[in-house]
């Protein structure tokens, strides 16, 4: 059995990882980038009787699996999310995190004065693993408060984090003591979570490495000034997410170019844009140039046309002229 204040960190031991087919590790070597899954415990301590628990697990930055917080049950986004993991694997590691969500905040409710903790306030735990092609597996398990790093987790030991202060070093020195669950939490996030991201990348390799072409056209945006033009460049729907887009003069980048977010569609895919304020008579040779990896190699170029600038100009005109009616009015 585990000491009472471990029993949230009981997982997996060693011998109970089994080895996966060279099948499944040979694939990863078709995904070119580093890989990572991870489990989030984000839970909201209201008062010393009141917390409320949220989870999920991510692929990178695709979401898997949801979590109920009264039943402790996943439910799975993909239709890959169960991996390679049996049905009594993936019940044992519901049972865990469950176990986990209701017994972790009782450490801090119970050192609230000790570590000056103040009510309404916010812990998150993120476990999970990366894979590297052609390298180990990492391991990871890192503690949050209040959106700032306190603790982490690595080699059997937890490490304050430099922001942390005194409370990462109260919180450390409280959970070093129990070395043996510190080995087993090694053992999870070494051996467990590989083979389980290992399945998750295997059961969904069709869907994960599919490719779906950007489209890209410009806009104009409000104008930021009297002889200037905002142009807006737009890609969307394009998978997998990582995407270059630039405005260029000629093989020249424009350093003032704006980024957006890469935001998601309801479909899977994403969409980006990129603006750049110009003045108007210098917008004649600029372009567009977006780089993906399902365009095989070869750049997608949207030109700022005379067309599209005229009725820019055009546009800007109308906007200074009604301005200047609205301003005399």
């Amino acid at each position: 059995g585990c000491p009472s204040l471990a029993r949230f960190f009981c997982i997996l031991s060693p011998s109970q990882c089994a080895l996966l087919p060279q099948s499944i590790l040979s694939s990863t070597t078709d995904f070119q980038e580093p890989i990572s899954f991870r489990t989030i415990l984000t839970t909201s301590f209201y008062n010393h009787s009141w917390t409320q628990n949220q989870g999920s697990a991510w692929l990178d930055e695709l979401q898997t699996h949801g979590w109920n917080s009264k039943t402790g049950v996943f439910f799975y986004l993909q239709p890959w999310s169960r991996g390679n993991f049996s049905k009594k694997e993936l019940m044992k590691q519901e049972r865990d995190f469950q176990t986990f969500s209701i017994t972790f905040p009782l450490i801090f409710q119970d050192h609230v004065s000790q570590w000056q903790l103040e009510y309404p306030f916010l812990v998150q735990v993120v476990k999970g693993c990366v894979l590297h092609v052609g390298e180990a597996s990492k391991g990871f398990l890192r503690i949050a408060y209040q959106g700032s790093d306190l603790v982490s987790f690595q080699n059997t030991s937890w490490w304050p984090s430099p922001k942390g202060g005194n409370r990462a070093q109260e919180v450390c020195k409280l959970l070093n003591q129990y070395y043996v669950v510190n080995v087993r939490i090694e053992a999870h996030v070494n051996e467990v979570c590989p083979r389980f991201l290992l399945g998750l990348l295997d059961a969904g390799k069709a869907d994960l490495q599919r490719q779906v072409r950007p489209e890209a056209w410009l806009s104009g945006g409000p104008s930021p000034g009297p002889g200037h033009l905002l142009l807006v460049c737009h890609v969307s729907g394009f998978y997998p997410k990582p995407v270059w887009v630039m405005w260029m003069r000629g093989e020249q980048e424009q350093p003032d170019s704006q980024r957006g977010d890469v935001l998601p569609h309801a479909d899977g895919t994403w969409y980006h844009q990129v603006s750049l304020d110009v003045e108007a008579r210098e917008a004649a040779g600029l372009s567009c140039r977006v780089r993906h990896s399902s365009l095989g190699g070869q750049d997608m170029h949207r030109p700022v046309g005379w067309v599209f600038l005229a009725v820019m100009v055009l546009l800007v005109l109308l906007a200074g002229l009604a301005f200047w009616l609205w301003k005399h009015w």
